[in-house]
């Protein structure tokens, strides 16, 4: 079977891996046989660029935690999802394209928006599966109604606000269903949470999702500690034409500290977790829910980023607003240093973590994703070679309805508003997306390719045009 042939038959491995036929599935714990099943530390940063981390070549950011558990484990790549927050969110959390579930962007305020009551969430299934459940930080898949809340929707614990953003300091949160105001810094009052969860139910198999509001704006402020790795320094910046670069090195700056306040109190978990011994019985996935421009492309932000010359709003699915960190460490089972070139996307940590649980995928739940418990082993596997994103703006003007399919080499964006012109990228020659070639002759065949996968993708996913 050839790659091509076998993206039809995806969902079918899926299920087979869920059985435990990978290596790294035959290793897991599976509540039938005795076996403790491991531990599940998934931390989801908010806004975190792939480029915001030493791990990926940045050497101008502090963050020797998350660079820790990349030289501990396995990185990705090729990790692709949403570019905006509560989209991402929502496939992390049902497995399914976030059109499937209703949420095409961020949840606003006063949006009778969440995940709907019949689609089953991986906090649901991995409880199910035994594990005791909890999440700090941020939520953003409903709360306008309590059957939105996380609490309703598998978790054991909540702390941290239903909404999608926060004050950076003496934020109100919320634990378990009582909101009050604290002291400090946002994300040192989460982590305390979280050391909290940990201490609590440590006599079970836990899974733990900490997502932080940061590196999320406003950036700052943030404790001194994590401003130091950056005073007196001079940031390398992109050039953007009619900006002045000190304006850009002063948000890459406070962005900068963000981020190393979130890698500082990841060292806080690491460090509770190896206190309690179960620091190499846990499997950590460290990712992002977007990823980040801060002049690349002209933008400032994410999917819905304007360009810093105008301010001018630039709905679009580049690679710097779609691809996130992904690094997973679990020693004995994924290889340390391993780095790993393949598609991946936030839909397929659904499959995965029930093949790690050892838990049976229940007759009619719909997942998207596939299980990459052979990537995770380091094992030679058939994988996808194209990959589909949409994303549906409706808060910002312009509004948007695009379409992306993705492969190694090439990325075709159809923007379905009229008046939007439609992208075409060759990776091979053009990795920073700057010359659209949408329309030439020359790439006519594949542009062709490309647009019938895309379509097939639309009818078989119910992803409507209107």
């Amino acid at each position: 079977m050839d790659r091509r042939s076998f993206i039809g038959s995806a969902a079918a491995m899926a299920g087979a891996a869920l059985t435990g036929r990978s290596g790294l599935a035959a290793s897991t714990g599976n509540p039938a046989s005795g076996a403790r099943q491991p531990n599940i530390l998934f931390i989801n940063t908010d806004d975190q660029a792939r480029w915001a981390m030493g791990a990926y070549g940045n050497e101008q950011i502090h963050t020797p935690v998350m660079d820790r558990l990349a030289a501990e484990g396995m990185r990705f790549t090729r990790a692709f999802t949403c570019p905006v927050c509560s989209p991402s969110r929502a496939m992390v959390m049902t497995g399914t394209y976030n059109h499937r579930v209703g949420i095409q962007d961020w949840i606003g305020k006063r949006e009778p928006v969440g995940l709907p009551a019949n689609v089953p969430t991986l906090a649901e299934e991995l409880r199910a599966a035994g594990y005791r459940t909890g999440l700090v930080g941020k939520w953003h898949l409903g709360h306008t109604n309590h059957r939105f809340w996380p609490t309703n929707r598998g978790f054991d614990y909540f702390a941290g606000r239903l909404t999608g953003g926060s004050k950076m300091w003496d934020p109100p949160l919320m634990e378990n269903g009582v909101t009050r105001d604290y002291k400090g810094g946002l994300t040192d009052r989460l982590a305390d949470f979280a050391i909290r969860f940990l201490r609590t139910y440590r006599t079970k198999p836990f899974a733990l999702f900490f997502h932080p509001f940061r590196p999320h704006s406003p950036y700052v402020p943030v404790p001194d500690q994590d401003w130091e790795p950056y005073r007196g320094r001079t940031l390398r910046v992109p050039e953007v034409d009619g900006v002045d670069p000190k304006r850009i090195r002063e948000i890459t700056e406070k962005y900068y500290a963000s981020v190393t306040s979130v890698d500082r109190n990841l060292g806080r978990l690491l460090a509770e977790l190896k206190k309690q011994g179960e620091l190499d019985n846990t499997l950590i996935i460290f990712t992002g829910d977007n990823g980040y421009n801060i002049g690349q492309h002209g933008l400032w932000h994410k999917g819905n980023g304007s360009l810093l010359a105008t301010g001018k709003c630039r709905p679009n699915i580049f690679d710097t607003s779609a691809t996130v960190p992904l690094v997973v460490r679990w020693p004995g089972r994924v290889p340390a240093g391993g780095v790993c070139d393949e598609l991946v996307s936030s839909l397929d940590y659904f499959p995965t973590l029930l093949n790690v649980a050892g838990a049976s995928r229940r007759p009619g739940l719909l997942l998207d994703g596939m299980d990459m418990t052979p990537l995770l082993a380091g094992e030679s596997t058939l994988w996808r070679d194209e990959l589909f994103l949409i994303y549906n703006q409706h808060h910002y003007t312009p509004n948007a309805r695009m379409r992306m399919i993705r492969t190694r080499r090439w990325k075709l964006v159809y923007h379905h508003e009229p008046g939007m012109g439609h992208e075409l990228y060759d990776f091979q020659r053009d990795p920073e997306e700057e010359n659209n070639l949408y329309g030439r002759k020359d790439v006519k065949t594949i542009q062709d390719q490309l647009s019938r996968g895309l379509t097939r993708w639309e009818m078989r996913t119910g992803a409507s045009r209107s």
